[in-house]
C-alpha cells in the first residue's frame, strides 16, 4: 500500500468526524441548510409575493405573517377569529414597510368546505393572482386512543387534512392557468413517524404526506408549480392549548413545556429558506428529534427501539397528570 493510499484511508475517519459534529449542531436537514448556505434570500425572492397563510392568528402561521410582511410579501391572513387576524395585521403594518392594501383579512373556517370557492375567489379578485398557498391551519390531540371517541377522529381529519385539501383544490386551477405557483403545506414530523397520545393527529398528518406526495407527481408537466411540505419538531406554540382530547369539547387540561422547543422564528426563518429555493420537503427540528428523521428514514427498526422507550415514558407521565411531553425533553427521577 502506497502512501497517498495510506493517507487517504487517515483522511476518512477525520472527515466523518467532522460531519458527525456539523450534524449534531443543525437543525434542519443537509438539503435544506445548504440552500441557506447559499441559495436564494427570502427578502429577495418573496418580495411582492401575493401569498395566502391559513390558520395566521397564531402560532407558526402569525410569526409567517411577520417574516413575510418583512420580506415585502402581499398578505392573505386567514383563521376563523377575524379580530385575532385584525390584531396580526396591525402588527405586520409596525414591522414593515406595507400599506394598509397589501394585506387581506380574509376570515376563514376550514370545517366550511361549501365557502372556500368564494374565499379563493375573492383573494384572487383582491389582489389578482395568488402566488403562494401555506396550508397551516389545524389542529393537534392529546389523548389516548382507548379513551378517544371516534368523532374526534373524524373531527381531525375533516380539519387537518379535508379542509386542507379543499382550499389547495381551489387554489390549483389558479396555479396552473398562470403557470407557476408554490403550495406549502405545515405537516409535523409525525406524519412520517408517530406518537403516542397523537394517534388521529398523526393520521392526518400521515395522510397530508400521501396527498401532496402524491400531487407533486401529477404536477410534472408544470415544473414552476412547486409542492413543498414542512415537517417540523416540537416549536414554541399554542398548539397543544387547543388541542383535541378524547372528547370533541374536552380542553386540554396540561400544555406540554415550551422551554426547549424550537423559537417559532427560526422555524419560519428556514421555512422561508425552503420556499424561496423550491425546496419539496423540509424537516426542521432541534436534536436529537431531527436525529429521530434519519434514524426512522434509514433504521426504522431502531428507531421503534427509541420510540417505545420515550413514549412509555410520555404516557405514564399522562395517565399520572403529569406534562406528558417531559418525557422529551427531561431525564426521568432516579430515587
Amino acid at each position: 500500500m502506497d502512501c497517498c493510499t495510506v493517507s487517504l484511508w487517515c483522511f476518512i475517519p477525520l472527515y466523518l468526524l467532522l460531519h458527525f459534529l456539523c450534524f449534531i449542531f443543525m437543525d434542519a436537514d443537509f438539503t435544506l441548510l445548504l440552500a441557506r448556505l447559499i441559495g436564494h434570500r427570502p427578502e429577495k425572492k418573496l418580495r411582492r409575493l401575493v401569498v395566502w397563510i391559513t390558520g395566521a392568528s397564531s402560532g407558526i402561521g402569525e410569526e409567517l405573517a411577520y417574516q413575510l410582511a418583512r420580506c415585502g410579501s402581499r398578505l392573505i391572513l386567514s383563521a376563523r377569529r377575524e379580530d385575532e387576524l385584525k390584531r396580526v395585521k396591525s402588527q405586520c403594518l409596525e414591522r414593515s414597510d406595507l400599506q394598509d392594501e397589501d394585506i387581506l383579512v380574509l376570515p376563514l373556517d376550514l370545517l366550511e368546505r361549501t365557502s372556500h370557492e368564494e374565499k379563493t375567489y375573492t383573494a384572487i379578485q383582491y389582489f389578482g393572482r395568488i402566488d403562494v398557498l401555506i396550508n397551516n391551519g389545524g389542529r393537534s390531540q392529546r389523548s389516548l386512543c382507548e379513551e378517544t371517541s371516534v368523532d374526534v377522529y373524524q373531527a381531525l381529519m375533516e380539519l387537518n387534512f379535508l379542509g386542507t385539501v379543499s382550499i389547495t383544490k381551489q387554489v390549483l386551477p389558479h396555479m396552473t392557468q398562470q403557470g407557476s405557483g408554490s403550495i406549502v403545506t405545515v405537516s409535523s414530523i409525525v406524519g412520517i413517524a408517530g406518537a403516542p397520545l397523537s394517534t388521529g393527529y398523526s393520521a392526518s398528518k400521515h395522510a397530508l404526506q400521501g396527498f401532496f406526495n402524491s400531487l407533486r407527481s401529477e404536477l410534472t408537466d408544470f415544473p414552476n408549480i412547486l409542492i413543498s411540505t414542512v415537517l417540523p419538531g416540537p416549536v414554541q406554540s399554542q398548539i397543544v392549548k387547543n388541542a383535541f382530547t378524547e372528547e370533541i369539547n374536552k380542553p386540554v387540561t396540561l400544555a406540554g413545556s415550551q422551554e426547549h422547543k424550537m423559537p417559532t422564528s427560526r422555524c419560519v426563518r428556514l421555512m422561508l429558506v425552503g420556499i424561496s429555493n423550491g425546496v419539496k420537503e423540509m424537516w426542521i427540528a432541534q436534536q436529537p428529534f431531527l436525529l429521530f428523521y434519519y434514524v426512522w428514514q434509514y433504521t426504522p427498526t431502531l428507531a421503534w427501539f427509541a420510540t417505545n422507550l420515550l413514549g412509555r415514558k410520555r404516557v405514564q407521565n399522562f395517565k399520572a397528570g403529569l406534562d406528558a411531553d417531559s418525557a422529551y425533553f427531561t431525564k426521568p427521577k432516579t430515587s
